[in-house]
């Protein structure tokens, strides 16, 4: 077994897709690694609230309406409106834009959400495995025969001092999201007081599905009890990491 990993700045960060397989120089694992890339480039495109030109900050504008725009615009805002209703309104998508406007604003679900897509090219190959990590919204997967190559350990970054790893977890296949103020400030905002949150904490939240861990590590990163009491989410798992030793 062999692994590979190949980073590209899409999304204003750096994007990390690792395969592990017999060999990883596979021509069709070549392909599925540029597709991945080439629909994270393209959600980028679509979504995007720093490019006035992308359908998000159009539909923003007034100029393009949801009905025109690109079909996944409406499929993440139909997933937006589920979230707010899902967290009792504590993930929100109602939010101040780069250029000051107030709006839809996606970007809550966007990354995770293109993440997951983005894989499907891998996930339909046989021997392999991959896990693909945008700013700490990691998904793992098998490829289509569900052969084994062991699990990937994933390093929880201490929220209070960045060169330590607080925590690990260790995953074959489902997802990871972690929440902090750590490394982007305020960029999480509270909906009641809209205000930036900022904690001495981080939430990471590990799943099944790479959306609903990352709404879910929003909305505990928020109010640390979001997840408290909700049965049909029980497969989630919260980590709170304060970095106390």
């Amino acid at each position: 077994m062999t692994t590979r990993a190949w980073v590209e700045q899409i999304m204003g960060l750096p994007i990390s897709l690792h395969v592990r397989a017999a060999d990883t120089d596979r021509d069709d694992i070549a392909d599925a690694v540029a597709d991945a890339f080439t629909d994270l480039r393209r959600a980028d495109a679509v979504f995007s609230t720093w490019r006035a030109d992308s359908d998000v900050m159009r539909c923003r504008a007034g100029t393009l309406t949801l009905a025109a725009a690109d079909p996944t615009v409406l499929e993440v805002e139909s997933l937006c409106r589920r979230a707010v209703q899902e967290t009792g309104g504590i993930f929100t998508t109602d939010l101040v834009g780069p250029d000051g406007s107030r709006g839809f604003d996606p970007t809550g679900v966007v990354k995770a959400w293109a993440v997951s897509r983005a894989v499907r090219s891998l996930a339909g190959l046989d021997g392999l495995a991959y896990a693909l990590n945008a700013g700490g919204d990691i998904v793992f997967g098998t490829g289509r025969d569900g052969q084994d190559f062991g699990p990937w350990r994933i390093g929880i970054q201490d929220p209070t001092d960045r060169g330590r790893i607080a925590d690990t977890v260790s995953l074959t296949v489902g997802a990871v999201a972690t929440s902090s103020s750590a490394e982007r400030g305020g960029h999480i905002v509270d909906p009641i007081t809209d205000q930036p949150v900022k904690q001495d904490f981080s939430t990471t939240v590990v799943g099944p599905d790479l959306v609903w861990a990352d709404i879910w590590a929003t909305a505990t990163f928020v109010d640390p009890t979001a997840l408290n009491g909700r049965d049909a989410w029980t497969d989630y798992g919260l980590l709170i990491t304060d970095g106390r030793r």
